[in-house]
């Protein structure tokens, strides 16, 4: 019971190790924050990552992102004489009766769409072993599907929120409005890591908002920590999942995941300090227990809302592990 509730309380602080090897060096910024610069600059990065379809190549996210007609998801086309097998309900009867011969509409897709990019930066995510810290990895991905979906003709917006607030974006078709997000989002990650009031439940408040604001047909890309989904959260990404198109990208690093055997750890938070022996094998297998249980809990999630589930780390570079799973995606 004692390693039980010494890993609950590990899983619930924002993991600070003392120990020089787990952490990135104190006197580098490289990784630990991003500033505006380096997301407009990921712009140069698009062609890398074949997020949306273009006329010469379809993306294997094209039945996500334009396929679930949903709401005002189709433009009137043309219309052409009735065939076997067209649908009746699509019958232009006004040319019908003025020709004296069946007539049927076509539709072809909505070439615009707005894009929703929610992005976490918590004090949680202020945390990193591997390339970056977490809240830098969220940022980077963020930047490059908000410049992806703006090259791709669509809307952008999206919603910034931390600990304490959220900063939002209208959806618009502008370079303005992205550059507008990304200004908002490299000033929550640059004021993370200095002291913080008591979080609240900021991500199931940031989905409620989503709710309130987005039309159907909308396409919500969501970057968060991937310890952050609650009972809350889950029932608001239930209910959002009902009129939108979804993509969750949940955040994690390697030590979110297994703890090292390096003796005994210690770890603060305002004021608070919990110690802990990794030596103890039963901790460690709490410890990895629990991470299954968080991915087990997140797939589930996405196969229930049918939706696409990309989760990213910090121990490999954001662009390769997009490439790895667009790649395995379009093989399949």
């Amino acid at each position: 019971m004692r390693l039980k509730t010494a890993a609950w309380n590990f899983r619930l602080r924002k993991r600070r190790p003392a120990t020089p090897a787990f952490a990135p060096p104190a006197t580098s910024a490289e990784g630990v924050h991003v500033g505006l610069a380096e997301l407009i600059d990921m712009r140069h990065r698009v062609r890398e990552v074949q997020i949306f379809s273009s006329p010469a190549r379809r993306s294997p996210l094209i039945g996500l992102h334009h396929s679930k007609l949903r709401g005002r998801g189709v433009d009137f086309d043309q219309v052409r004489i009735y065939q076997a097998g067209d649908d009746v309900r699509t019958i232009d009867w006004r040319v019908t009766a003025r020709t004296q011969e069946p007539h049927t509409k076509l539709f072809h897709e909505e070439r615009e769409r707005p894009v929703f990019i929610m992005v976490e930066q918590t004090q949680r995510l202020f945390f990193g072993t591997g390339l970056v810290f977490k809240s830098v990895l969220a940022a980077q991905a963020a930047s490059l599907i908000g410049w992806a979906a703006l090259a791709h003709n669509d809307r952008v917006g999206g919603l910034v929120f931390n600990d304490q607030e959220h900063h939002e974006i209208k959806p618009r078709r502008s370079k303005q409005s992205l550059l507008q997000l990304l200004n908002r989002l490299a000033r929550a990650n640059q004021s993370l890591g200095s002291p913080a009031s008591s979080p609240r439940d900021s991500f199931s408040l940031a989905l409620r908002r989503a709710r309130e604001v987005l039309r159907p047909g909308s396409l919500v890309v969501i970057l968060c920590d991937e310890r952050t989904l609650s009972d809350t959260a889950e029932k608001q990404l239930s209910l959002l999942a009902r009129h939108t198109d979804m993509i969750l990208l949940p955040v994690s690093d390697p030590l979110d995941h297994a703890l090292p055997a390096a003796g005994l750890l210690r770890f603060a938070e305002q004021g608070a300090q919990l110690e802990l022996d990794t030596h103890a094998s039963d901790l460690r297998q709490a410890y990895r227990e629990q991470a299954e249980a968080r991915t087990a809990r997140w797939e589930r999630l996405a196969q229930r809302l049918g939706v696409l589930l990309l989760p990213l780390t910090t121990q490999e570079g954001m662009i390769d592990q997009l490439q790895d799973y667009l790649q395995h995606r379009r093989a399949r």
